[in-house]
């Protein structure tokens, strides 16, 4: 039984209410209790962590990532050693950590192998939950196919099949192999999008049937959630309507999109930092494809739009950054980008920590700072309330607590009494 005292930092719970001055004390990977510094006495036996002057905060999620691959290295991938993502992908989880993320959502090719050398303490990383490989059709946004032949797509392996799939009994199929495959949550591209060679991102892919055959999958696993890569208003709104529990991206949201999000309980979950990553990406690499470069510059100014006017008609927003795209550990950029869409800091916060634990159905375990909750905790040295790109910088992410287990520290050593 290990007993750690986090006390004098200001609580910013996660909740969206004020920051207040508390202890918080973890007993092993739970909160046991949260109170004033002279409601809860030093345990006699046990670790006290200093927070003085400093800000105590849910352990931070992000709900659309790429563990296994960065853009930038993409072109490496054809001359490196197949196995050499693997160690890639552990520095990857290292670096997200770092940056005070303790929970993702992997929205495509990373395996079950990689979750399971977290859990099992052979590597350090976030908790997460997996889709293991996304759905497209022939042609459509993960179809990397190029006109001179050559198919660049994610090649298949053992745990991670194939995910072109075309027709209602593919598609059946195809999402019951992701299934056991390990997924904890499927995926599917709904429309085009930027980095494809041969679609658009307001191209609709999968009709309303196709896609309601996903959810139909999924709910027959326990109620395996659907996520959907959706850019076009048609795309977005097949989607809805098929019964996906959260829209990626957003870019081309209209009036009517909004309205059925909001009637039927939608997430959206907007990547802003996505589409400018790849435009600066294009300006300092020439491993960018034009094509790419120029949809996302395209996209990039109706992409905020479309943002500030679902977070203004109320649709439930979860942070996610689509990182891969961009370099692990920069995640934290999208906060500010949302702030910058019109997003209180406050919204943005709890966007980033309560709404992003719900939408991934981990609401009651984690997202706020509540006594019973675990204990996923980090320590900032700013107040992100009154300047949320502070948090872009790691070396600000002092402490990094995930499940009770110190991840990071760059606090003062902890007291052992």
């Amino acid at each position: 039984m290990e007993l750690t005292l986090i006390k004098n930092g200001t609580v910013i719970d996660g909740t969206g209410g004020e920051p207040v001055k508390k202890d918080i004390l973890i007993r092993d990977n739970r909160i046991e209790a949260l109170g004033q510094p002279s409601e809860l006495p030093e345990p006699s036996e046990g670790t006290v962590v200093d927070a003085e002057g400093k800000y105590v905060l849910p352990g931070l999620i992000d709900t659309h990532v790429h563990l296994m691959f960065e853009l930038e290295d993409g072109n490496d991938t054809v001359e490196e050693p197949f196995s050499l993502k693997f160690y890639k992908t552990v520095h990857n989880m290292k670096k997200t950590l770092d940056a005070g993320i303790t929970t993702v959502r992997d929205c495509g090719f990373t395996d079950a192998g990689v979750k399971d050398a977290v859990q099992k303490g052979l590597a350090q990383g976030p908790r997460m939950q997996l889709s293991i490989v996304p759905m497209t059709i022939t042609g459509g946004h993960g179809d990397k196919w190029m006109l001179s032949g050559i198919d660049n797509s994610q090649r298949s392996y053992p745990g991670m099949p194939d995910g072109r799939c075309d027709g209602v009994e593919e598609v059946r199929k195809k999402s019951r192999e992701i299934l056991r495959a390990g997924a904890d949550v499927l995926k599917v591209h709904a429309t085009g999008g930027v980095f494809s060679p041969t679609d658009h991102p307001e191209f609709t892919q999968y009709t309303e049937e196709e896609l309601r055959v996903m959810v139909q999958e999924g709910e027959y696993r326990r109620g395996t959630k659907v996520m959907a890569h959706a850019q076009g208003a048609e795309g977005i709104k097949n989607a809805v309507r098929a019964g996906i529990h959260s829209i990626e991206h957003g870019i081309f949201l209209d009036d009517e999109a909004i309205k059925l999000m909001l009637e039927n309980g939608t997430y959206l979950v907007p990547t802003l930092l996505a589409p400018l990553s790849v435009i600066e990406a294009s300006e300092r690499s020439d491993k960018i494809p034009e094509y790419a470069a120029q949809k996302a510059k395209d996209v990039y100014e109706q992409h905020k739009e479309s943002i500030a006017k679902a977070y203004q008609a109320g649709v439930k927003i979860a942070m996610g950054t689509d990182a891969g795209v961009m370099r692990h550990g920069t995640n934290l950029r999208e906060l500010g980008l949302m702030v910058d869409a019109g997003m209180s800091p406050e919204d943005t916060i709890k966007a980033t920590t309560k709404v992003a634990a719900e939408c991934m159905g981990w609401g009651d375990e984690l997202g706020t700072l509540e006594e019973g909750k675990l204990a996923d905790i980090i320590v900032t040295k700013t107040n992100p309330l009154k300047n949320v790109r502070n948090l872009e910088k790691q070396e600000n992410i002092a402490f990094v607590m995930k499940d009770g287990k110190v991840e990071k520290d760059r606090l003062k050593k902890p007291v052992r009494v």
